[in-house]
């Protein structure tokens, strides 16, 4: 099942989650001695395709002189050595831009994929359709357009990653950020237009909102 959000959405509106606040349990490559030319980073004992590691992904990196310390996001995995990578873009079809050369990089790809999954299954579910609605007509390769769906997703995400690090820690400072998150979440659920093509024909056959109530007969 296709995500409505992935690991770079949430960079843009968080990048401490992929440094100091990551999810250590959740990462899935991490080294030393990797280089970076332009956009493409290579780290010799990495196997980042094993690892999971694609588009849509972010790497934190930084350079043992201090020159290079942040996340980027991650625009191809070229080999089991090698990505593509980019500062944040505003949109996938731009151009990738490179961050600033450096060589002896710690490398660390962390992903909150897991949440994106959980909070896809829960807007299914919403929304009455495939896989949280097993029974209905429509999946989510009938939508004809997700937009507001990921807004409503990444928002969400972060406020389940702030939740997870208050459980931790006991900040307050976190846990008002996971309720602010949530606020967010819920208002752009609230706004969230879905549209679905049932014949293949470009054209929407069905549209729910997600402002409206949806009554069930027993």
């Amino acid at each position: 099942m296709a995500n409505f959000s992935n690991d770079v959405d949430v960079l843009k509106y968080e990048p401490v989650l992929f440094g100091e606040l990551h999810l250590p349990w959740q990462v899935l490559a991490h080294g030393t001695g990797a280089s970076l030319n332009g956009t493409t980073l290579t780290a010799p004992e990495a196997d980042f395709l094993a690892s999971g590691v694609d588009a849509g992904s972010v790497v934190y990196l930084k350079s043992s002189d201090g020159q290079l310390d942040g996340a980027y996001e991650v625009v191809s995995a070229d080999s089991a050595t090698q990505l593509t990578v980019s500062v944040v873009r505003s949109d996938v079809g731009d151009a990738a831009i490179a961050p600033p050369a450096a060589s002896e990089i710690e490398y660390r790809v962390s992903t909150f994929g897991p949440q994106a999954g959980e909070v896809t299954f829960q807007l299914t579910e919403y929304f009455g359709i495939r896989p949280g609605n097993p029974a209905s007509d429509i999946g989510i390769e009938s939508l004809i357009d997700t937009e507001g769906l990921r807004r409503v997703s990444v928002l969400a995400v972060i406020s389940s990653v702030y939740a997870m690090w208050t459980s931790r820690t006991q900040e307050e400072c976190f846990w008002r950020k996971s309720l602010l998150y949530r606020q967010l979440s819920e208002q752009a659920r609230q706004r969230c237009r879905l549209s679905a093509d049932l014949g293949s024909d470009g054209i929407a056959d069905v549209t729910r909102l997600g402002g409206a109530i949806h009554l069930v007969r027993d």
